[in-house]
């Protein structure tokens, strides 16, 4: 359980990096950029390195109240927000992606609650410990059901915020030309982070139920 944690805070810090990248983007700094996926890559590296751990020690049955599949797949949901994360910076680098002026505004806020999003999966993933001290008592769960009533929530507004800078892109696609395909994937991978993080969520949800 303790592992499971600790990745999943590695995974979080990896999108957190977005928010700098966004930043050395709109800056068109590009020592910056390289700087932010350095750090990236490395956070994803270490994030790969716990998860082979976990995979490799943990039993057909443990706990006996938490069903190891169930876990993989909260593991490997988990895992797919360092690797977006790398998605975005990977590309953001080898295209050398300055932020035009006019998507910086809409891109930040989305940057940062897709971020807040990641950030209540990892408050849920904290919870597993205390879950299985209390037996999955039934003040402990309704109280990460509430913690994922948030996150539902945060993830339909990153839906909206998305809807605005997708609007705001396609409104400057005759200037960009297709570099608009390259940005649209970007910001595609940003929102992303936030369904990634509900989905952990949801899966967590079924091993509350079972």
């Amino acid at each position: 359980i303790g592992s499971m944690q600790k990745h999943m805070h590695v995974d979080v810090l990896c999108a957190r990096e977005v928010v700098p990248l966004v930043e050395a983007m709109a800056a068109g700094d590009n020592d910056a950029i390289r700087e932010c996926r350095a750090e990236i890559d490395r956070l994803e590296h270490e994030a790969d390195e716990i998860k082979h751990e976990i995979r490799s020690h943990m039993p057909r049955r443990f706990l006996m109240a938490i069903d190891r599949r169930t876990m993989l797949e909260i593991l490997a949901g988990q895992d797919a927000i360092a690797d977006v994360s790398q998605d975005i910076a990977e590309l953001v680098d080898q295209r050398g992606m300055h932020l035009p002026e006019g998507l910086q505004e809409p891109v930040r806020v989305l940057t940062k609650r897709v971020v807040a999003a990641c950030e209540q999966g990892q408050r849920i993933i904290d919870e597993l410990d205390e879950l299985v001290e209390t037996g999955f008592g039934d003040s402990e769960v309704g109280r990460v059901e509430e913690m994922m009533l948030e996150l539902g929530r945060l993830e339909s507004e990153t839906d909206a915020d998305f809807d605005r800078t997708a609007r705001a892109l396609f409104a400057m696609e005759e200037e960009l030309g297709v570099a608009t395909f390259f940005w649209y994937q970007i910001i595609l991978w940003i929102a992303n982070l936030a369904d990634i993080a509900e989905r952990v969520g949801n899966r967590f949800r079924i091993l509350i139920a079972t």
